[in-house]
């Protein structure tokens, strides 16, 4: 039964114009103290959860978001000082992008916020899908075979990093370590150092194309599995779910539905669903810009994505709208009664499931996300067995 909820934070600032009318994606310009900003709304936000008994605030990992959707480049740095302005909420690398690191350089940054936090960051890996950004940092991403290719190498050697006391790595893109002369002997293994003190890591990847190869890789590891949200229009999928259990069961592992699986839902609390449609229809609009323009959403065609960036002719075109959101599953939205219910028959589908994300769209200002992040937790959490509401002082 579903006893956790997270929510996801990719690092948007205040968006002035929003919607399909609104400003084109690639038009936005910020000025640095405005991009800046983003620091400021996630520890608000983390502060406001960690008040309300949310158990865990992902942030994402991206740069050179020059447009204000996403404006966090290090979410370590960020999650280690997170933890020491709340008490008990878990922060989340949702995720740290592995084309754009060093493995061991992400495996010991990861192994000191683990020691230094007391175990309240939780890592995450993801592939990366802005070529502005990885292909930037000198990793394939147009090529999405070499980019998996690389990935995968990388995660193998982070998880060699850190459960062997001892390690060394041949591969077609490290060699680990180089086998030169030091101290006088031949250099033949490694040690990370430190490693964390919590093993095994809990890991997190998302879960967004379901191929049975991905989903394999990660049952090997140990990866748990995010579903849904961000740009994964329409939510968790049946298909997703029983091919996660198949490429476990691969493997000797017997999971029920719904096990090692976080369902993620963009949402936003109304009087009603039609209320909320009204009031969130312009978020979800700016977040469909962001997301088609990266082909991410699959359904859009190329017509589609080149009316998008027109705001005349965007509002009357036929686009993806908040409206098909809701009724696919994928948006939450209306009286904290009818979100209740759509959660309660998740729980019935899928009885290992115990964690559900809920975040907000991109373009939804600070003080909304407060708001609606309180009354989300004042007034759907209470409805399900094993979350507490706790509001002190600094959360009213």
């Amino acid at each position: 039964m579903i006893t956790k909820f997270d929510s996801l934070y990719a690092g948007h600032v205040d968006l002035d114009n929003v919607g399909y009318g609104g400003t084109p994606i690639n038009d936005r310009r910020y000025s640095n103290e405005h991009l800046a900003t983003a620091l400021d709304k996630a520890q608000s936000m983390a502060v406001l959860m960690d008040g309300l008994g949310y158990n865990c605030f992902w942030m994402a990992e991206h740069h050179f978001q020059r447009e204000g959707t996403e404006c966090i480049p290090n979410v370590l740095m960020m999650a280690l000082h997170l933890t020491h302005v709340t008490q008990n909420l878990k922060i989340g690398c949702g995720f740290n992008i592995a084309p754009m690191w060093h493995p061991l350089r992400l495996a010991e940054d990861y192994a000191m916020a683990d020691i230094l936090s007391g175990g309240r960051v939780v890592f995450g890996l993801g592939r990366g899908y802005h070529t502005r950004e990885v292909e930037t940092f000198g990793s394939p991403l147009l090529d999405q075979a070499a980019n998996r290719e690389l990935f995968e190498e990388q995660a193998d050697i982070i998880f060699k990093a850190f459960n062997e006391e001892q390690f060394s790595h041949k591969g077609k893109h490290y060699t680990l370590p180089p086998e030169v002369p030091y101290r006088g002997y031949t250099l033949k293994e490694l040690t990370l150092v430190p490693r964390p003190l919590r093993l095994p890591v809990e890991c997190w990847q998302p879960i967004q194309g379901g191929s049975a190869r991905a989903m394999e890789f990660m049952a090997k590891h140990g990866i748990q599995g995010m579903v849904g949200g961000g740009s994964a229009e329409g939510g968790a999928m049946h298909n997703v779910v029983l091919g996660w259990q198949q490429a476990h069961a691969k493997l000797g592992k017997q999971i029920e539905l719904g096990e090692r699986l976080c369902f993620g839902f963009h949402f936003y609390m109304a009087d009603s669903k039609e209320d909320g449609i009204r009031r969130a229809g312009k978020y979800y609009e700016e977040n469909m810009k962001m997301f088609g323009e990266l082909r991410l959403v699959r359904a859009m065609t190329e017509e589609q994505i080149e009316i998008m960036r027109d705001p005349k002719r965007a509002p009357h075109a036929k686009l993806p709208g908040i409206r098909d959101a809701v009724n696919a599953g994928g948006f939450l939205t209306g009286s904290a009664d009818e979100i209740i219910a759509h959660l309660k028959a998740l729980e019935a589908k899928y009885p290992a499931l115990d964690r559900v994300s809920v975040s907000l769209s991109v373009g939804v200002p600070k003080s909304e996300a407060l708001e609606q992040l309180e009354r989300f937790a004042k007034e759907v959490m209470p409805a399900f067995k094993g979350s507490k509401v706790r509001v002190p002082e600094l959360a009213k």
